[in-house]
């Protein structure tokens, strides 16, 4: 019988290709940032009490702004941190420096009790982001589900009571904490849950701001 030799001296390597990227920033100082916010969200739900539906479900209680918050000059604060992070994602991911990714849409949501978004994508623009501005215990995970049918399709069976290496996993949740941002692919699909908190009265709303980003020629 020939030799073909020893397979245990066979090379293995794994590689990654088409990774999904989820960016997060921990925005320094941002007590006193929320502190301004709050009071300026409020205000314009008071002015726009219906907001309008896309992912949240208004028959639950859950309020969206209209989404060009970021051409009024008094969210300047927020835009500038937004702007700071997705410097930071171009120059991270070799962007074109003749560009820059700037917002194209931004939005408020407030989530009461019960209040949920449905599981969604945003498209028109690379990448979209959420910026928490109070976020009460047990207010809502946001979820993100893995873009590769196959794998929510038909998964394979993995060893019991061991932890799946990150590769192999088809969801991930971030409990949302005040003063976080989350950037994402904008065709990630990702949802909310339900706003379960116990504390009654406005200091139990989830409270955020989302955003979109698209790619523009720099101008001057």
């Amino acid at each position: 019988m020939c030799d073909f030799g020893n397979i245990v001296d066979d090379t293995f390597d794994r590689q990654i290709y088409f990774p999904t990227m989820i960016f997060s920033v921990e925005c320094a100082n941002f007590e006193d940032l929320n502190a301004y916010l709050i009071p300026l969200i409020y205000s314009e739900r008071d002015r726009d009490e219906a907001g309008i539906e896309r992912s949240n479900y208004r028959a639950l209680g859950g309020w969206h702004s209209h989404n060009s918050l970021h051409q009024d000059k008094a969210y300047a604060p927020l835009v500038d941190r937004i702007d700071q992070a997705s410097r930071r994602i171009s120059e991270s991911l070799g962007y074109d420096d003749d560009y820059e990714l700037q917002i194209g849409t931004m939005w408020s949501i407030i989530n009461g009790p019960g209040s949920v978004n449905k599981a969604h994508i945003h498209p028109g623009s690379y990448w979209s982001g959420v910026y928490y501005v109070q976020t009460p215990k047990d207010s809502g995970d946001i979820e993100f589900i893995d873009p590769r049918t196959f794998h929510v399709m038909d998964e394979p069976r993995f060893q019991k009571g061991v932890q799946r290496c990150r590769e192999n996993w088809t969801k991930v949740r971030f409990t949302p904490r005040t003063g976080a941002m989350l950037l994402f692919p904008s065709w990630l699909y990702h949802g909310v849950d339900p706003n379960l908190t116990s504390i009654s009265g406005s200091d139990g709303e989830r409270v955020i701001v989302s955003f979109n980003l698209v790619q523009k020629l720099k101008i001057g």
